[in-house]
């Protein structure tokens, strides 16, 4: 963990830590994360702060909330660069593989989360409808779900042993319990990529996936 990336990631695992165990009780806690109005926003870079492309096409709203999660990883390099500047570069990354090869619109994924826990948002729309929780734009990340779920992807490559580092891991986390909270999605509903079709994707998070949903359904 950098030590730019240190105090932000303490400041936003604390106020989770306090929504949980502070003043109010678990009851009250799980109301107000259920109704999205006090749940903890994690800080998300949008496309315009990473400077991503315009979008090469029309952006779908889809005028209602997504029911699942679908986590992802990216194949990328396993880079011991954490910093916020890498976390761009990766976003970019990804935004011209999905462009350029895929010849998609725009980004696949609704947000990113970086390997030192920096979360950009992937694809144009993604962070203003995930902040009113009543709608959200389709992507084009996991076949047959691009209208039901919220694409979430982690940099890295993470197949033949490799984990998620620890920055990454906590503010998956938090994005997914956001996430869940604003659009009302029960932590049961998190899912891997290959739950959807023939891939390998999201690699051994895949099986930490029990943890996350266990871990997500805590800080709610």
């Amino acid at each position: 963990m950098t030590t730019e990336n240190a105090p932000r990631r303490r400041l936003l695992l604390a106020a989770t830590a306090g929504l949980v165990t502070g003043a109010v009780g678990l009851g009250t806690a799980h109301q107000a994360l259920a109704r999205g109005a006090e749940a903890v926003e994690p800080d998300i870079d949008s496309t315009t702060a990473w400077g991503a492309r315009p979008p090469r096409g029309t952006i779908t709203t889809l005028q209602y909330r997504p029911t699942k999660i679908v986590v992802h990883h990216t194949v990328s390099a396993n880079t011991s660069d954490f910093s916020r500047g890498q976390a761009h570069s990766h976003a970019h990354w990804v935004q011209d593989l999905h462009m350029d090869k895929n010849n998609w619109v725009d980004t696949g994924y609704h947000f990113l989360v970086s390997r030192g826990g920096w979360i950009t948002e992937g694809r144009h729309g993604s962070l203003r409808t995930l902040t009113g929780g009543s709608a959200f734009v389709q992507g084009a990340h996991t076949s047959g779900q691009n209208n039901q779920a919220i694409g979430i992807a982690n940099e890295g490559s993470y197949h033949a042993g490799a984990v998620p580092p620890a920055a990454q891991w906590e503010v998956l986390v938090l994005m997914c319990a956001y996430v869940c909270a604003q659009y009302r999605i029960p932590a049961a509903q998190i899912y891997g990529h290959k739950d959807f079709g023939d891939t390998l994707c999201p690699g051994v998070i895949h099986d930490m996936l029990p943890r996350l949903r266990d871990e997500v359904a805590r800080h709610m």
